[in-house]
């Protein structure tokens, strides 16, 4: 099936989102994560290596925390880094390297706002796949992304999402386009084919060279391969394909993780994080997501090693003293994977980021970002059970399960969800397009009982936000009084 991808969606994705970049031309960043990756583009472009806090960028950092240098090897171009993992540095890098260091938040800015609006397109072509006989559904998946307000402000960090966004999401649109070869038309012989519609590898490898590079972005979504190995496997029919698709993710991916395993003396992965990852999720005051407070417990251990080490153990105590814990802790981290999106806002609002602002108008802003999602995820719902059973309908239950399920056991926070917000936008475009047959359904004996799940689910969903507000209440109410702007809330 050949996808013609309306050029409107995309321009207007794209003028959305360098909107607020261009406003921003002068914008600094915040919040460490953007420093660390910075360091590392900048350790690149220097030809200095992988490298991050080198004693200038460590001298910035000694007011605020006790620096241990304990098996560190100190070295004036920086401290060989494995932490995080490398393919987003690399992106920054790259632009740097075109557009020097003068202007270069700016320069990354305009090329995350041309990576955001891909995902517009994108999301298009996903819903094509899943309800092919509605291109309806397609147009108003691609509308809802590119118009998304939080989507449209990403571009504005230095964040990793920025390219995990579209290497998940393509990652999934490669291996559904591998897939496409098995439905040629059985009088047409392979060899009369176009060399790309042919059952054959190259989409399969394809996928696995991009899952590879959103590996080193985000190792979380590496659950992933081995889903979709079975899903090429029983439902594109393609044993080779699995094996070129592995392969190629392999390629990709293993170089740098025996990198790290060589700096440490000892197999690691591509980032080396889990440990702090884990002390973090685990922690006996902890909720299972990022708090300030115990965020900084392992930040003064620069030996990436060290910190692994000390936080797993760490974790691994905290779990063997109270096993009954882990559960509740799983139901508030699927609580805050699919929470509201405010954290951020929330964070350089209390930061007097944006000066104070008369409660109304906060309001407005506030019910501009959060409503989307509020009205996405349980369309999202209603369009999986609409939906009729599928080959890409199985890839995306696939997808969904294995980006998810590590964040459950690991740490969880609203923005995680993110990535999905395309996949969602495709469920919840099928849903408003059938919605007639969705409520048709309702006078047909039984047929509520179709739906039970997906009300099942929009009812935990708008649990998890009210408890979520009341549980906030009183912060809520301080940004909202005198002063809220400078009320200096941590992250």
């Amino acid at each position: 099936m050949d996808i013609k991808i309306p050029k409107r969606i995309f321009i207007i994705a794209l003028i959305i989102r360098l909107i607020p970049v261009v406003l921003s031309y002068n914008l600094g960043i915040g919040l460490d994560d953007m420093y660390q990756y910075d360091m590392l583009a900048r350790s690149l472009v220097a030809g200095n290596g992988y490298r991050w806090y080198s004693p200038p960028d460590l001298d910035l950092i000694r007011p605020y925390i006790n620096v241990d240098l304990t098996n560190v090897t100190m070295d004036p171009r920086g401290i060989e880094a494995a932490f995080r993992g490398p393919m987003y540095p690399i992106f920054l890098a790259v632009i740097y390297f075109f557009s020097g260091l003068a202007h270069r938040f700016f320069a990354a800015r305009l090329a995350q706002a041309l990576l955001g609006a891909l995902l517009a397109p994108m999301a298009y072509t996903l819903a094509r796949r899943l309800d092919p006989v509605h291109e309806k559904t397609a147009r108003a998946a691609g509308w809802i992304v590119a118009l998304y307000p939080m989507l449209a402000l990403y571009p504005l960090a230095l964040a990793t999402e920025n390219l995990f966004f579209v290497l998940a999401l393509g990652t999934v649109l490669l291996l559904l386009r591998g897939a496409q070869g098995k439905t040629l038309d059985p009088a047409l012989s392979a060899a009369a084919a176009d060399p790309w519609d042919r059952p054959g590898v190259r989409w399969f490898a394809l996928a696995g060279a991009v899952i590879g590079m959103g590996i080193l972005t985000r190792s979380v979504i590496a659950l992933f391969v081995p889903f979709a190995m079975y899903w090429i496997w029983r439902n594109a029919n393609s044993v080779r394909g699995a094996i070129f698709f592995a392969a190629a993710a392999a390629l990709v991916a293993f170089p740098w993780a025996l990198r790290n395993s060589i700096l440490a003396g000892r197999p690691e992965s591509v980032e080396v994080s889990l440990g702090y990852n884990l002390y973090m999720g685990y922690h006996p005051k902890s909720l299972g997501t990022f708090q300030f407070g115990i965020s900084t417990d392992l930040l003064s251990i620069f030996n990436d090693m060290d910190r692994d080490t000390i936080g797993t153990r760490k974790a691994l105590g905290f779990i063997r003293a109270d096993p009954g814990r882990v559960p509740e802790l799983i139901v508030r981290k699927a609580g805050f994977f699919f929470g509201l999106e405010r954290r951020a806002v929330q964070f350089f609002y209390a930061s007097d980021f944006f000066g104070s602002l008369p409660p109304p108008l906060l309001l407005s802003i506030a019910a501009v970002i959060l409503l989307p999602f509020v009205f996405l995820a349980p369309a999202a719902a209603f369009g999986a059970a609409v939906l009729p059973r599928s080959d890409s309908k199985t890839l995306v239950g696939f997808f969904l399960a294995a980006y998810i399920t590590p964040h459950l056991l690991i740490l969880a926070e609203e923005r995680f969800h993110m990535t999905l917000i395309p996949v969602f936008a495709a469920l919840a475009a099928a849903a408003i397009v059938h919605r007639r047959e969705i409520l048709d359904s309702f006078r047909v004996p039984g047929g509520w009982r179709r739906w039970v799940l997906p009300a099942l689910v929009v009812f935990l969903l708008v649990f998890n936000w009210g408890y979520e507000l009341w549980a906030d209440r009183a912060h809520l109410a301080t940004l909202l009084g005198p002063g809220g702007n400078e009320s200096y809330f941590p992250y």
